[in-house]
């Protein structure tokens, strides 16, 4: 059966690949299992019909016949444990990619957010200035022990796995920042990441929408 997954219909990154349905859009390519995708507006996240397959108001929802599932990091699991290519046979390695995943959203991702939060929630706080270099140290943090992690390896644990789908997705939001550059081993992974062709379509897909919407205004 065909899954289908939500996307923004307006995405707020403007067609940089950053909104988490480029996560399942990725990892569906990855698998080669092809998708249906359905838009949402920002009015539509809030209504009950939307509310039903994410009860937090949000994006990618994915639904496969009965199953609906929501959260990005649980929906590429899921695929990744349905198909092989995204998850090693071998349990250890396997275990150590599953760990990967959590890792990349539960320890990398969230000071990665809170410079979206202490720019554009919080810019026109009296405090959010003086934040905002902390953020950056601890992000930094994070990335040279990231980076004394990956060496000189190709991937984070011998061969792509979903762990490294997430993390280059999550590295992905830190262009903007110019952080990354400051660590050349973690740029060329993420470049490494883009350049699969897996990516490359997940990420036309989500910039065919930005472009179409852009050109009906």
């Amino acid at each position: 059966m065909t899954p289908t997954i939500t996307a923004f219909e307006r995405s707020p990154d403007g067609g940089k690949g950053l909104a988490r349905d480029t996560r399942v859009r990725w990892a569906l390519e990855e698998i080669g299992q092809p998708y249906e995708v359905r838009l949402v507006s920002f009015q539509a996240l809030k209504a009950p019909a939307h509310l039903a397959h994410n009860p937090f108001g949000q994006i990618p929802t994915y639904q496969e016949g009965d199953l609906s599932l929501f959260e990005s990091g649980s929906i590429v699991f899921h695929i990744a444990e349905t198909h092989a290519g995204l998850l090693p046979d071998d349990a250890g390695a396997r275990a150590r990619a599953i760990t990967w995943m959590f890792a990349a959203l539960s320890t990398v991702e969230p000071p990665i957010l809170e410079i979206v939060t202490a720019r554009f929630l919080e810019g026109d706080k009296p405090w959010s200035q003086a934040r905002l270099p902390l953020i950056m140290d601890r992000i930094r943090g994070r990335l040279v022990q990231l980076s004394d992690r990956l060496g000189d390896a190709e991937w984070l644990d011998g061969a792509f796995s979903a762990g490294d789908l997430l993390m280059v997705s999550v590295l992905l939001r830190l262009r903007a920042s110019g952080l990354l550059a400051e660590f050349p081993a973690l740029a060329a992974y993420v470049a490494r990441g883009e350049a699969r062709p897996a990516y490359q379509r997940a990420f036309e897909g989500q910039l065919a929408v930005f472009n179409s919407q852009s050109q009906g205004n």
